[in-house]
């Protein structure tokens, strides 16, 4: 069975996950510190095996190049955000600090339907635009991370590089196919159901 543990840092508030079967473990999202990566590992008693990026914006990515190079794990994120890593003006960097902040590109692009395979569980890659062009939600029984598409009480801004209104309200419409008794997993803020998401989401459109 899946286990999902959260660690919310600093300011901007993006939540990572660590994503667990048996003894494997899967990081999304990584925006906190190795040492706190560390300790739930230690916690789980669990070994990282990889990456998973919502998407390209900063505060998602913030420790990827640094859990890569402490773990020797590579990072996935769908071919069209692949670009965000090295460019702080797509990855809203530049927007919020005025300064340059890159990182190495991710060593595998992922697409719609793919699946991870973690332990004795798997991970299926959700195709999501709207945030972003290639923004993904991971689905894993009745655990669905679904970063910053859909949050708890509203949905992802589109104001950003690549963002489209009608690509994520497509998207939501394709998540409400869904079995709706799932909880999600927002980028920021606390879990809900997918029906009672989607259902506030409809404030938003």
């Amino acid at each position: 069975m899946m286990r999902i543990r959260v660690i919310c840092p600093y300011s901007f508030g993006a939540n990572t996950y660590l994503l667990i079967s048996g003894t494997h473990a899967l990081v999304v999202d990584p925006a906190v510190s190795v040492e706190a990566i560390s300790a739930v590992l230690s916690e789980e008693g669990a070994a990282l095996e990889g990456i998973l990026l919502t998407h390209g914006h900063f505060d998602h990515t913030t420790s990827v190049d640094t859990v890569r190079d402490t773990y020797k794990i590579p990072a996935y994120i769908h071919e069209h955000d692949s670009i965000m890593l090295g460019d702080a003006h797509k990855s809203a960097f530049y927007t919020f600090f005025h300064k340059e902040c890159t990182h190495r590109p991710a060593e595998y692009t992922i697409s719609d339907g793919d699946v991870i395979p973690l332990g004795d569980e798997r991970i299926t890659v959700i195709h999501t635009p709207g945030h972003t062009g290639g923004s993904v939600c991971f689905l894993c029984g009745d655990i669905l991370v679904s970063g910053d598409t859909l949050f708890a009480d509203s949905v992802g801004r589109t104001d950003l590089w690549s963002g489209d209104t009608a690509s994520l309200r497509s998207s939501l419409d394709y998540l409400g196919k869904l079995d709706t008794s799932i909880t999600i997993y927002p980028g920021h803020g606390g879990p809900a159901t997918l029906a009672s998401a989607l259902e506030n989401a409809k404030f938003f459109f």
